[in-house]
């Protein structure tokens, strides 16, 4: 049974490694690195994780199933377009709540995505393909336009994703305001046009 204090400890040592790994990514970030944010010793942190990939794997883990739960909120019974836009307005809203995860996956995904490989390809790959069909099946009864339904979805990725897993470039840009002001009045525009009938 874990103590008070693990517990904590571990939650510090995770939150250390959140910051690090979506800063630098895996191959860039160090064991050192991690301690130092953490304020624990190296030895410390080995205590809880053995290595650099054990934390690493228990953040992926943990994201997968938040990074999920607005895909798998699209309800087939519900209207077309306020489903559609319900998930693009989760997605946005995960990039404000939780840039550092998204940064973590974006990394992960660009490396070659080693350490998710079987759950893009077996989790991810199954729930993005059943909410395909559902996409699918509103427009071919003619409550969608006819559209590419993974595009659709690759397109809200993109578009919602980037405000975290660029936000340095869009303060460079755009000085001192938040970089997600008028963010999503502007990607209501795009997507209510889109999913015109």
């Amino acid at each position: 049974m874990t103590t008070r204090i693990q517990r904590r400890n571990r939650g510090l040592i995770l939150d250390a490694a959140l910051e690090v790994f979506s800063a630098n990514g895996f191959r860039g970030a160090t064991l050192d690195q991690i301690a130092a944010v953490a304020g624990l010793s190296k030895p410390n942190i080995l205590y809880y994780f053995d290595s650099k990939e054990r934390m690493h794997n228990a953040l992926l883990e943990g994201l997968l199933d938040v990074w999920l739960a607005p895909l798998r909120a699209i309800d087939p019974e519900g209207d077309p377009r306020a489903q559609i836009m319900g998930y693009m307005r989760r997605k946005l809203q995960m990039s404000r709540d939780y840039p550092r995860e998204s940064r973590l996956f974006a990394n992960e995904v660009l490396q070659g995505a080693p350490r998710l490989e079987t759950s893009i390809s077996g989790t991810l790959r199954d729930l993005v393909d059943d909410r395909a069909a559902v996409i699918q099946a509103w427009s071919d009864a003619g409550r969608l336009p006819a559209i590419d339904p993974y595009h659709l979805i690759f397109s809200i990725w993109a578009m919602t994703q980037h405000y975290a897993d660029f936000d340095a470039q869009i303060r460079l840009i755009r000085g001192k305001r938040d970089p997600m002001d008028g963010a999503e009045a502007f990607l209501e525009i795009v997507f209510e046009r889109l999913l015109r009938v």
